[in-house]
């Protein structure tokens, strides 16, 4: 498939989990659709971007990396990413995140109530989706197995956004806390994409603990990127304001280096412990962040990670094409700029 009928059959699959709605709670699979991108704020039909569509990409191309065919795996593919909007619906709640992808989110629109219970309703929409492996012939065993690893991969999300919760405002973090955090927050999905793609493509234990390595570096250095994005990513390219993250308080992996090595430590948990932070207060910041050569570190950690994800590739005997592909967007994430 090239990329446009990956989109495509992604797409179709998560449709396909969704159950026949009576009409008395049509709205709140509409909901669901909308946070999706295939429905405008009047709950009308329409198409939004949906994201990278990066994790579904991943399962696909490792189950066919792993000698197996990628058609079979579109409705696990379809689950992991049901289950990543699920979590951003939650993680908009708790944030307060009032955007999503450029567009107001579920509880902005529709109260904290029904935003919840709009998460709590993809959960379940994910599960339904993995299930339906049984219906392209995947074996029972296999299905219980990922299905177990599928839920062990929820329970270490909610438990990085735990973490994360816990993390605000605590200026004391320091860089392995941080990414314990984002370990279970962003890279144990990219890690499960991988490895339960490449179960399902017949790939034994070895192979899949190959996958899983690949996609956790992958993953942390996916979120260490976004870490230099929020700070100093072009608003243009990244749809967010500029150093959006330094206003928000976010303790990203610059900030926490800044905290631990800069002359000016002081100065700055000073600034970055005030309620709110104008223009001045962000410029003075990023001023000790670029003297430390905070971002340079940064980079220069996910440049590590990108390599550790190349090398666990290297440990694959498989499909050529699939991992050729798989290399190439692992180096295309490298210094993104979106």
């Amino acid at each position: 498939m090239n990329l446009a009928d990956e989109r495509a059959a992604i797409e179709v699959a998560m449709r396909a989990s969704f159950p026949q709605a009576e009409e008395r709670v049509a709205r709140f699979y509409a909901m669901q659709e909308y946070h999706l991108g295939w429905r405008d704020e009047e709950l009308r039909p329409a198409m939004f971007d949906p994201g990278k569509l990066l994790r579904p990409r991943l399962c696909l191309l490792c189950c066919r990396a792993a000698g197996g065919d990628p058609r079979v795996a579109l409705p696990l593919a379809a689950a992991i990413q049901l289950i990543h909007d699920f979590s951003l619906i939650h993680d908009d709640i708790e944030d307060q995140g009032e955007t999503r992808r450029g567009r107001p989110t579920v509880w902005k629109l529709w109260g904290l109530a029904q935003g919840i219970n709009t998460g709590d309703g993809m959960f379940v929409v994910a599960h339904l989706a993995l299930h339906r492996l049984a219906q392209t012939g995947t074996p029972a065993t296999t299905v219980l197995d990922v299905l177990r690893r599928f839920d062990e991969t929820i329970l270490k999300i909610c438990e990085g956004q735990f973490l994360d919760l816990s993390y605000e405002g605590d200026l004391q973090i320091d860089e392995a806390a941080y990414l314990a955090m984002i370990e279970r927050k962003t890279a144990v999905l990219l890690a499960a994409a991988a490895e339960l793609g490449a179960l399902v493509g017949g790939a034994d234990e070895e192979t899949a603990r190959a996958f899983y390595d690949f996609g956790r570096a992958l993953g942390l250095a996916f979120q260490i990127e976004d870490d230099v994005l929020g700070i100093w990513g072009d608003p243009a390219q990244t749809g967010k304001p500029f150093a959006a993250d330094l206003y928000r308080h976010k303790l990203s992996l610059p900030v926490i280096y800044a905290l631990t090595t800069a002359p000016d430590r002081e100065r700055l948990a000073a600034l970055y412990a005030r309620p709110s932070l104008d223009e001045s207060d962000v410029r003075a910041i990023l001023a000790i962040l670029d003297a430390t050569g905070a971002r340079v570190y940064a980079e220069g950690a996910a440049a590590a990670f990108h390599g550790e994800a190349l090398a666990a590739l290297d440990r694959v005997s498989g499909d050529g094409t699939a991992l050729a592909t798989l290399r190439t967007i692992t180096t295309s994430l490298l210094g993104r700029r979106a």
